[in-house]
């Protein structure tokens, strides 16, 4: 069992460890008493661990960087004893670990949440986060030669459509030998024609 291979599932406690999956839903086994079930694409979502991020004051980071500051602070209270510790004392231990969190956007449920996974975490001996730290640089470094490519072709569609369409070669030309103004002394024949029987009446 590895890191990414678990999962939070919306509407259960706990974390699950993602076995399978089918066009319905996925086969998990809990973490807890190891008991394995079906869970409904209908009722449930299910996300992996990886893919979460947690709201900073600057750029998002991933779960597990949290995760890893908890790991080097095991000795605070907040973890030690998180079922009893109240709101403003594990409000306290995550901004000494984590001073960069957003405090309008991650909730005291939210730090509830992370502390309990932290312990079915380390209770399953998951704490091997050097791993998933390099999964994701890997993981990064194939993603972005493929965003560089997006992102060069959104540009050049959008400086065709700010150039708008160009103008066909023949309407051009036509356009031109339409503005050009007649040479002196020449007239079109119709013209000639009706000065000419203006004058024998």
């Amino acid at each position: 069992m590895e890191y990414r291979e678990i999962v939070a599932v919306t509407g259960l406690g706990g974390l699950f460890q993602l076995l399978a999956t089918k066009s319905d839903g996925a086969i998990v086994r809990n973490l807890s008493d190891k008991s394995t079930k079906f869970i409904s694409a209908r009722l449930h979502n299910v996300t992996p661990l990886e893919s979460i991020e947690v709201y900073t004051t600057g750029d998002n980071v991933r779960l597990h960087e949290v995760f890893k500051k908890m790991q080097d602070n095991e000795g605070s209270i907040a973890i030690v004893d998180g079922k009893t510790a109240d709101n403003a004392a594990i409000k306290n231990y995550f901004k000494s670990i984590f001073p960069d969190f957003d405090e309008e956007r991650v909730y005291v449920s939210d730090m509830k949440k992370m502390l309990k996974w932290y312990d079915l975490l380390k209770g399953n001996d998951l704490l091997k986060f050097e791993e998933v730290a390099e999964e994701a640089l890997v993981e990064e470094a194939i993603e972005a030669p493929a965003k560089a490519s997006k992102a060069k072709a959104t540009a050049a569609a959008e400086a065709t459509a700010e150039e708008g369409p160009a103008e066909k070669p023949a309407k051009k030309a036509r356009a031109k030998k339409a503005a050009e103004p007649a040479e002196a002394g020449e007239e079109k024949p119709a013209k000639k024609t009706a000065r000419k029987k203006k004058t024998e009446e």
